[in-house]
């Protein structure tokens, strides 16, 4: 069962596809989305294979994304934030690519693609901000293929948790404390690494007064050290 919202009330518009539009074309934007029914952790919002039907903008909660090789092991490809978009890998043959799966309570907005792809050819702000969107996907994945091949393990995490912490700062949340709601066997997986790297970084990433580390609870004490150790 879905309900109308007003993309004018959302805390996460800006991120989101009504960026830059008029208030006027955000009403019209408005007569096509609805809201998602909420999904509880491990809940699966898409299949890999399935068709695409709707793109799903996140209100709040958190989800991943993953591919399965041909042994059914789990390759983490994004983690989605409020404000993130997801289904825009499935554009290129109306078929998602990926499963994604809520990592705890999550809300959604539902934007059906042939009322999207409609709107778009009468808004060209709309369009615009579609490639926005996309473009900024294909800039965060091609900078995390350039950290996972040149980079070292404490490299990659430390950019992970700048990155992470960028991300909250653009949604008006702390940028210096944060949960983390992916496990670290998540995050290893995401960076390619192991478990054991990960708890062993963030062990002496502590140690080192840099972040303190309590369970899922992240605080980054020294930002400016933790970006040199990207580099």
């Amino acid at each position: 069962m879905t309900s109308h919202i007003h993309c004018q009330n959302c805390s996460m518009a800006t991120l989101c596809l009504p960026y830059l539009l008029s208030p006027e074309q955000t009403e019209k934007l408005d007569t096509i989305i609805q809201r998602h029914r909420p999904l509880q952790k491990r809940d699966l919002l898409v299949n890999s294979g399935q068709k695409l039907s709707f793109l799903y903008a996140v209100r709040s909660g958190s989800l991943k994304s993953y591919t399965l090789d041909s042994q059914g092991g789990e390759q983490i490809i994004d983690f989605h934030l409020p404000g993130d978009v997801i289904g825009f890998d499935g554009l290129i043959d109306g078929q998602h690519r990926s499963y994604t799966q809520a990592l705890e309570t999550t809300m959604l907005c539902e934007i059906p693609i042939q009322s999207l792809d409609q709107l778009s050819a009468e808004l060209p702000g709309l369009r615009k901000q579609l490639l926005r969107v996309m473009s900024g996907e294909l800039h965060a994945s091609k900078t995390l293929l350039g950290t996972l091949n040149h980079h070292s393990a404490q490299q990659r995490l430390a950019n992970f948790l700048v990155t992470l912490s960028s991300r909250f700062k653009q949604r008006g949340l702390s940028s210096r404390e944060f949960r983390l709601s992916m496990t670290r066997a998540d995050i290893g997986n995401y960076l390619g690494l192991s478990v054991e790297t990960v708890s062993r970084i963030l062990t002496q990433l502590q140690q080192d007064g840099v972040v303190a580390v309590k369970s899922k609870l992240v605080e980054i004490r020294e930002l400016e050290r933790l970006r040199a150790l990207t580099l």
